[in-house]
């Protein structure tokens, strides 16, 4: 038998401890094929390319982008999964080199058997790719917005450049690799498993650390959504403290809430609850880096993927501009013909619509001024309540999402509004100030004033022989299926003055699209890795656990009590993260809806219930194949 068949049969033997690894080293692969797929598929230079080159090239850098950080974050991932697998491995490593086997066999026969794992996940990860190439096709031009979808190709320099970098990689961790148990005597080696383990300890101090840290970077992260306060120090502070506090909780809090557990003697002892705890505060000791990474790393994903739905949601386009299509006219002749011509396309596309009108005055003091009539029509039609003011009184009304967001925090404090228009001035009293958007984008001092004092306005500049000007707006309920409508209208038109907001969000949906995209797959990356560090650190115990239990079930342990305490830690080691990443995701979502009128509640909830589907089938899946080895070996 030579170096390469006594690799081969090792992996094969020890498929058990290696399948975590091929399979999660496969779906690295995988994605990165998908990614490298994307960036060569001909048909992103098409459409998407002729809607927005700029997309298209932000795109392209992102795709290239999120490659490398995938390879970046593969090689760290795939060289602590086989760290954990060799340091399961010393005592069988300790008896070859009592056979007589040489610090450079040992080091080859590492070498080959990662190169077996690395070939073998490389095919997999690209014919799998392959095979739901066509799938992610679809849902990516859905994404994209691409109305005549992407087409299947065989991505043949996506393999080729996907197949290259990973050999790299796996060059890269097989050299690495041998370097992990390079120290240590073969007595060492031998007897790494019989190593006794202290108790955990944990300090108070750090406990109430933890919490505190959570608490202030919470606070941090809130203050800077609710109040507005747009500082990257601020955020990233509350962001920094949150990772902190939560490594303190795993390492510290965790094992010092079941410290108290144990003194309550009451429920310590009660049935098979001393042995679950005693149990769990090992556990939880040895997996707390661990813990602390899932967590993170989930957040991170939950959040990444949340945000991004966001950024696609309609709401966001109508949050800055309520109406489907709009209209400015600046020639009177012309513009009856234009307003019919919008008509009549939404009658043909069978759209509802109200429409309204104003023509703003500008003073010479820098107030814009607004008919109440006007105001009134457009309010009426966007579904807000109709307003009224005397002649002395006018109305303050936002007409940006910051100045919205500005006056609703620290309140609008201009309470007499000078306005001056050549000769004539007046002061208006500011009855109220809105807290929502009628006018968008039309000027930072913006009052509603009743229609008397404009017609006097009006008069002063007409008599100043001002240009003609008429801002025209539609509403439209449905109007993120005006596409074929807007597109006919904005080619017919050919007009500077018109805009459709359906048009201006696929724009945007475009651009978000490709970072839902990237974030999206990066997303599913990490959590993938956050589930196999998980099954590393369950199957790293196994050979511990069956001499347990072996022990404890000679003296009356019975199946049913070792399964009931076995799921009771194997649920703690699966949710106990995934909770506290959903509690940190949940601060995000929390934070981002108080920056946006619209809701993200459904975005939010449909990544949880996904990705808590995900766990809790992986979560049956462990634990069955945990409990069948156990029954087998221990039973």
């Amino acid at each position: 038998m030579n170096m390469r068949q006594f690799a081969t049969n090792n992996v094969l033997r020890n498929k058990r401890t290696y399948l975590a690894h091929f399979l999660s080293s496969a779906f690295s692969v995988m994605i990165f094929f998908i990614y490298a797929m994307l960036l060569f598929h001909p048909d992103l230079q098409g459409e998407l390319k002729a809607t927005s080159p700029m997309i298209a090239s932000l795109g392209s850098m992102g795709i290239k982008t999120a490659q490398v950080i995938i390879f970046i974050f593969s090689f760290f991932f795939l060289l602590y999964s086989v760290s954990a697998f060799l340091k399961l491995r010393k005592k069988e490593f300790g008896i070859l080199m009592i056979l007589g086997m040489s610090r450079k066999q040992f080091h080859r026969l590492l070498f080959v058997e990662n190169m077996i794992i690395g070939f073998a996940s490389i095919i997999v990860g690209i014919v799998v790719g392959i095979v739901f190439s066509k799938l992610l096709l679809i849902i990516c031009a859905h994404i994209l917005a691409i109305q005549a979808g992407l087409k299947f190709y065989l991505p043949l320099k996506a393999a080729f450049m996907t197949a290259g970098a990973f050999l790299l990689l796996f060059l890269l961790i097989s050299l690495f690799t041998s370097r992990v148990i390079r120290k240590g005597t073969v007595v060492e080696l031998v007897k790494s498993e019989e190593k006794p383990k202290p108790e955990p300890k944990a300090s108070p101090w750090l406990s109430f650390l933890a919490v505190l840290c959570l608490v202030l970077g919470y606070g941090m992260v809130l203050w800077f959504a609710i109040m507005q306060v747009f500082s990257f120090k601020l955020l990233l502070s509350g962001v920094a403290l949150t990772i902190v506090g939560t490594y303190f909780l795993f390492t510290q809090f965790s094992v010092y809430t079941i410290h108290n557990l144990k003194k309550k003697e009451k429920f310590f002892f009660k049935k098979t609850n001393m042995l679950t705890i005693s149990e769990l505060m090992y556990r939880i000791k040895d997996n707390a880096v661990m813990f602390f990474l899932v967590a993170v790393i989930s957040a991170s994903a939950f959040t990444g993927i949340g945000t991004c739905l966001a950024l696609g949601n309609s709401g966001l386009s109508e949050m800055t501009n309520p109406y489907a299509f709009s209209y400015t006219s600046t020639d009177e002749k012309t513009e009856k013909q234009k307003v019919q011509q919008i008509e009549t396309e939404l009658k043909k596309g069978d759209f509802p619509f109200k429409i309204g009108s104003y023509t703003p005055l500008f003073s010479s003091n820098g107030v814009t001024l607004i008919k109440l009539s006007d105001y009134n029509s457009l309010a009426k039609a966007l579904g807000y309540q109709t307003e009224t003011v005397k002649k002395n009184e006018a109305i303050f009304t936002p007409t940006s999402v910051t100045q919205k967001n500005a006056w609703r925090i620290k309140g609008q404090k201009i309470k007499q509004l000078d306005v001056e228009k050549g000769d004539f001035s007046t002061t208006f009293s500011v009855k109220k100030t809105l807290p929502y958007i009628v006018l968008p984008n039309i000027g930072d001092n913006t009052a509603v004033v009743a229609d008397e004092i404009y017609e006097k306005f009006s008069r002063l500049e007409k008599e100043e022989e001002s240009y003609y000007f008429k801002e025209i707006r539609f509403v439209v309920k449905d109007w993120p299926k005006t596409k074929e409508v807007a597109q006919k209208l904005n080619k017919e038109m050919d007009d500077y003055g018109f805009s459709a907001l359906v048009l201006n969000w696929l724009y945007s949906k475009q651009e978000n699209g490709l970072l839902f995209i990237l974030s999206g797959l990066i997303g599913i990356v990490f959590f993938t890795f956050a589930a196999s560090f998980i099954y590393f650190r369950l199957y790293a115990d196994l050979d511990r656990d069956e001499q347990q239990y072996r022990m404890i079930s000679k003296v009356g342990l019975s199946r049913k009590e070792m399964k009931q305490i076995i799921s009771r830690q194997l649920v703690l080691l699966f949710f106990l993260p995934f909770v506290m990443a959903l509690i940190h995701s949940s601060v995000a979502f929390f934070a981002l809806q108080r920056l946006v009128d619209f809701s993200v509640l459904k975005s939010s909830l449909m990544i949880f219930i996904a990705f808590l589907s995900a766990q809790i089938i992986y979560f049956f899946i462990a634990r069955w194949r945990y409990l069948k080895h156990l029954y087998k070996e221990v039973m």
